[in-house]
């Protein structure tokens, strides 16, 4: 059911990504200064391309940096987990240390260890 769903959204997507593309097929101009500016350091880099490539461009450019600053927010949270993680580790390690130590007292119950002791 869920593959069906997945289908039928990424076809609903693909009409929807086509239709814009195709009405949005003419070239338009990017230039890196203003014309005024271009013109008085004597230089402008320009070039022409479909505008749905230049909206294409334009949002994976944007969601590339909304993931890259994101991913920078959460790097305290990353090294908080890697640091309890390491700790949990730890703390298992004594665990079994300690379990090997006293395999006959971590194996029974406590109260009958309390009453074996008497």
């Amino acid at each position: 059911m869920m593959a069906y769903l997945r289908i039928a959204l990424s076809a609903i997507i693909a009409i929807v990504l086509a239709t814009i593309a195709l009405a949005n097929r003419d070239f338009v101009a990017v230039q890196l200064f203003p014309e005024t500016i271009g013109n008085l350091i004597g230089f402008n880099f320009g070039f022409g391309l479909p505008l749905f490539i230049l909206l294409g461009l334009a949002i994976g450019l944007g969601l590339m940096l909304g993931f890259i600053w994101e991913w920078l927010r959460e790097h305290s949270y990353r090294a908080e987990a890697a640091r309890l993680r390491r700790r949990v580790d730890a703390l298992e390690a004594d665990l079994a240390k300690l379990e090997k130590a006293a395999p006959a007292a971590a194996q029974k119950d406590d109260v009958l260890a309390v009453l074996e002791a008497k």
